[in-house]
């Protein structure tokens, strides 16, 4: 038995020091200025907006069945109770013992996506995970997981981009910030268009026009921003585009208020992610589109050689090149630090506790619970790799998004580079994760019987 579990110790240890040099990776290639910090952001945003979405499609629709659809109710609904729970730890925390405010987002919202993905992929190459679900049927168990965290960071990202940053400045702050915004600028920021720059505008003949904020005009040669459309094509594209949004808008904020909040709600839900997932559990659930894409050409999967076989290549760049992206962002602080710029305080206490909740607590908390769900009672499926998802859903490093909830809240530069050296810290002790994958492992295995 000891001999086992220091087999099962070893190989997760490999799998999160694999995750480890996967990072050290991009804050190498930061270092040495391979990749900018802007490059980083750019490629960031390739990935949450382009491979995430597509990697959703593939993964839930290949997944997901009309007989194996209830095996995703419990991963629904336990990521949106273990976020609340941990929201709620967040705020007593802070309020106990005093610490800074981006500790709220910090303790609440773990990384779901990148580094499981990739954790999942180590696991695999170990064989850690073949006595819980077999030997031969790994790489299968290993999918189902994947889809099971992708699953989770669907509620996860949605919960986050929708209350989080409120929580780094201060609800009221952040409320009246929110409430003094104007609606063109916000479509400006989505759009990758900053408070200095002005979205082009297309004339008659197709060509993009616009000022900056200091008045300059655009001298009109090409650019990065240039468009390869056809000039007419771009002419319609931003009259139509521009027109509807004008007529959204207006009547947006002639609603009533418990209509805006209600589209606002909704509004929460369209983003690109969620938008994958949706298309996937459109083709999961719908026996004629999932023979279509995911059987043989000989079984009527006629889009699965040329289309699907895209969306998974486009999609799995997403596991390594976000986990390189971490990386590149957490060099930030250090080559600040290096250049003596003040960096912010980072006080022990506030990364003690965090590391202990998301370390130490949560595995305390979700490892008993799924098991006594799974060994005494039917509510869970009779799934092991899903018991052992359940189990490590809310375990892990503070999520990178964090940064992102600072950037849009409006932080100082200061706070900033707190959570930066922060988020660093937190991810040099990832390998501590080991002891709760095989903790998870020994437990799903005795639910297993």
């Amino acid at each position: 038995m000891s001999s086992e579990l220091l087999v099962s110790f070893l190989g997760a240890i490999q799998a999160s020091l694999s995750v480890l040099l996967t990072i050290g990776c991009g804050v190498v290639a930061a270092q040495f200025g391979l990749v900018t910090t802007h490059a980083a952001e750019e490629v960031s945003r390739l990935c949450v907006n382009v491979l995430l979405p597509c990697l959703m499609i593939v993964k839930l629709g290949s997944e997901l069945h009309l007989d194996t659809a209830m095996r995703f109710v419990p991963v629904v609904i336990w990521a949106t109770i273990f976020t609340v729970i941990s929201i709620g730890i967040g705020k007593a925390s802070v309020a106990l013992f005093r610490l800074p405010k981006w500790a709220v987002p910090a303790i609440a919202f773990n990384n779901t996506q990148s580094l499981p993905l990739l954790l999942l992929q180590s696991l695999e190459a170990t064989g850690v995970l073949a006595s819980l679900v077999g030997a031969g049927q790994t790489s299968d168990a290993i999918e189902r997981a994947r889809t099971y965290f992708l699953a989770c960071s669907v509620i996860n990202n949605t919960i986050t981009f929708s209350q989080g940053a409120k929580w780094i400045t201060g609800e009221q702050k952040s409320s009246e910030q929110d409430n003094s915004t104007d609606p063109e600028s916000q479509q400006s920021q989505q759009d990758g268009y900053g408070s200095g720059e002005q979205r082009p505008r297309a004339d008659s003949n197709g060509h993009l026009t616009g000022e900056s904020d200091d008045g300059d005009d655009d001298s009109g040669d090409p650019g990065e921003r240039t468009s390869l459309l056809p000039r007419k094509v771009v002419y319609w594209e931003h009259k139509v585009g521009n027109g509807f949004t004008s007529v959204f808008r207006r009547c947006f904020y002639a609603a009533p208020i418990f209509v805006q909040k209600t589209f606002a709600a909704i509004g929460m839900f369209f983003n690109p992610p969620s938008i994958g997932a949706a298309i996937g559990l459109a083709i999961g659930l719908s026996p004629p589109l999932h023979r279509l894409f995911f059987n043989g050409m000989s079984e009527g999967g006629y889009f699965n050689a040329w289309l699907t076989s895209s969306l998974r290549n486009i999609g799995e760049l997403f596991v390594s090149l976000q986990v390189i992206v971490v990386g590149v962002k957490l060099s930030l602080s250090l080559r600040l630090m290096k250049e003596g710029e003040d960096t912010g305080k980072l006080p022990l206490g506030t990364v003690l506790c965090v590391i202990f909740i998301r370390f130490i607590l949560w595995p305390a908390i979700s490892i008993p619970l799924i098991w006594a769900l799974a060994a005494h009672t039917n509510i869970l499926p009779d799934d092991p790799m899903l018991w052992w998802a359940l189990m490590m859903m809310p375990i892990g490093p503070t999520a990178m998004k964090v940064l992102a909830l600072a950037d849009v809240s409006g932080t100082s530069n200061t706070i900033r580079m707190s959570i930066a050296k922060f988020l660093t810290i937190s991810y040099i002790v990832t390998p501590i994760v080991s002891f709760a994958v095989v903790g998870a492992l020994k437990a799903a295995e005795a639910a297993k019987g």
